[in-house]
């Protein structure tokens, strides 16, 4: 496979035969579902079932961090908390087929949350804790850390070493985000040291699903060290979501307040991190179709000002 089109050689074939390798037959029917970073395809069985088959990235995470990721949502789930874990074929969760890595799990439906109900936000922020509580247990080893090193400056670097930032705007740019990763460390450093753990890391309302039963959550391949409150200031777009969310994660878990004031460091950190995400990305095909924005300077230039302005608040 080529590095330039990671996924060029996963035609449609490639995706059922591996299903059927794995002890699963398949009957043709394949939908593509939303998946930039990875490639995920619910596929129909012979049995009138569906499997979910996520192929990973090549080169994104080494072996040991995806079966961190798998070992974290099946022990959440023999926990008896809603997450979607893969399934277990020979013995294996991380499997191969024509040079790619892939996984398969049950397919679960659901719709978005209603962020608006404080009733839900109680019951998410009481499941958050519960998932905090074993993420508290153990450590992960192989999986990243929420930092500056991840989250601003390999992005940054990314987005300097990539032709697409405008070279006119190469400098503005780079003084831009060194602002806001000075920042983000003056932000840390007055907090102080907070609680570290095993997080789900990208705790968005899109990897929530919303059934009659309940809530349940989906897809850690973000999973990664960090502080409890990365997964809640997500899912909270006011202080009245916040404070929903948790009076239900203080029922099962005791919450550091002193951590929301790391909230605008952390949505700053991510901002920095989504350019670089993109432009180191951009050879992948999919990406210029997707944010065809990122090709244009004017995007630059107001990223440039926003990141100018994320530091200021943060000063």
């Amino acid at each position: 496979m080529s590095a330039a089109a990671p996924y060029a050689a996963l035609s449609p074939d490639v995706v059922l035969a591996a299903v059927d390798a794995a002890g699963s037959w398949s009957d043709g029917r394949l939908l593509a579902l939303n998946s930039y970073e990875n490639r995920v395809f619910q596929v129909g069985l012979e049995d009138g079932g569906v499997v979910v088959a996520k192929f990973y990235r090549p080169g994104r995470w080494s072996d040991a961090a995806i079966a961190e990721e798998h070992a974290f949502a099946i022990e959440l789930a023999a926990a008896e908390l809603p997450m979607v874990a893969p399934l277990v074929i020979d013995g294996q969760t991380l499997l191969r087929h024509e040079g790619y890595r892939y996984a398969l799990y049950p397919r679960r439906g659901g719709r978005a949350p209603s962020l608006e109900s404080r009733d839900q936000l109680e019951w998410l922020g009481r499941l958050l804790a519960r998932i905090h509580a074993v993420g508290s247990r153990e450590r992960f080893v192989a999986r990243t850390t929420l930092d500056r090193a991840t989250m601003i400056q390999a992005p940054m670097r990314a987005a300097l070493g990539s032709d697409l930032l405008p070279a006119h705007l190469f400098d503005a740019y780079r003084h831009a985000a060194g602002r806001v990763d000075d920042a983000v460390a003056q932000r840390f450093e007055a907090v102080g040291p907070v609680r570290q753990l095993r997080l789900h890391g990208d705790c968005h309302p899109g990897n929530v699903l919303w059934t009659d039963a309940g809530p349940h959550f989906v897809d850690l391949d973000d999973a990664r060290t960090g502080p409890a409150v990365q997964d809640l200031w997500m899912l909270a777009g006011d202080e009245p979501m916040m404070d929903a969310l948790l009076e239900g994660y203080g029922q099962f878990r005791d919450f550091d307040p002193g951590e929301l004031a790391l909230i605008p460091a952390l949505r700053a950190m991510r901002q920095v991190h989504y350019a670089g995400w993109i432009a180191e990305r951009w050879h992948d095909p999919a990406f210029p179709a997707a944010f065809p924005f990122a090709a244009e300077a004017r995007w630059w230039e107001q990223h440039i000002a926003d990141l100018h302005e994320i530091a200021d608040d943060l000063f």
